[in-house]
């Protein structure tokens, strides 16, 4: 797909070059047509005339050959002196006698950029999932602050904060699957108890909806979720089992806000 400034597209490209074999314009004028350089005209000419109408589709800009590319003896080696030493770059850098932003970008093209992502024993990736969807289903809620129509204090500078007081907060409370990451957002207006309850009904519908039946979800300890009764019956109503993360360890709530926000919402 050409990228949000091209000049031209597919349908364009064909434009140009049938002005030109069709009805005999000079590649100049029917560059100068389309807002393209001669260069350009020449280019999709070239490519039309020894491909047909396929040499105008887009084609990926990554390179066919990279000169400089680290080899692969090299990539192997950073990759088990990763697992043998479990060392950063740095202290690598220095045994491997290679630059630590080379041996970072081979790690993080991996998935081995952080120790805590490889299993302390064996050093092999770890991704935390459950057997199949719906075995478990994370529930949380963030809090937003509203911006005043015209924008906060970024725009308008810090001498008018006060124009946004008063304007409360958004709750954007969010369902994500362990085993399939699919997610499902909604912006609420609190996060109590009940406005809990309602979004569960909301993620449980939409997650049937794609064939997911939700067994069991995994809260932190917010009183919406482990004092409202309201929530532990509809809960129960649904079939689906409840889980709260141990205290003041937020590690076990692996939530990827960023994700939940990209996804289709219920």
């Amino acid at each position: 797909m050409a990228h949000a400034n091209a000049r031209l597209t597919e349908f364009g490209r064909l434009l140009l070059v049938q002005r030109i074999t069709e009805l005999g314009w000079p590649p100049a004028q029917a560059a100068e047509s389309l807002g393209v350089s001669r260069a350009t005209a020449y280019k999709w000419l070239g490519r039309y005339r020894s491909e047909g109408r396929a040499g105008l589709a887009d084609r990926s800009s990554r390179a066919r050959r990279c000169p400089h590319a680290l080899p692969a003896s090299q990539v192997r080696r950073v990759l088990a002196a990763r697992r043998r030493r479990r060392q950063g770059p740095h202290r690598l850098a220095w045994q491997l006698g290679m630059p630590r932003s080379t041996i970072y970008g081979v790690l993080a093209r991996h998935g081995m950029s952080r120790l805590a992502h490889l299993d302390r024993t064996s050093g092999a990736v770890v991704r935390y999932q459950r057997e199949h969807p719906g075995e478990l289903v994370h529930l949380d809620v963030k809090k937003l602050g509203r911006i005043p129509d015209g924008g906060g204090h970024r725009i308008h500078g810090r001498a008018a904060a006060r124009r946004g007081r008063g304007i409360g907060y958004d709750y954007i409370h969010s369902a994500i699957d362990d085993r399939s990451r699919v997610a499902c957002s909604q912006i609420l207006p609190n996060d109590t108890g009940a406005t809990s309850a309602r979004f569960l009904v909301e993620a449980a519908a939409f997650f049937a909806e794609h064939g997911v039946v939700i067994q069991r979800v995994l809260t932190d300890n917010a009183k919406a979720y482990t004092q409202s009764l309201l929530f532990a019956e509809t809960a129960a109503g649904l079939g689906i089992g409840l889980k709260r993360t141990r205290p003041y360890r937020p590690q076990t709530m692996r939530v990827d806000w960023r994700l939940s926000l990209s996804t289709s919402g219920a």
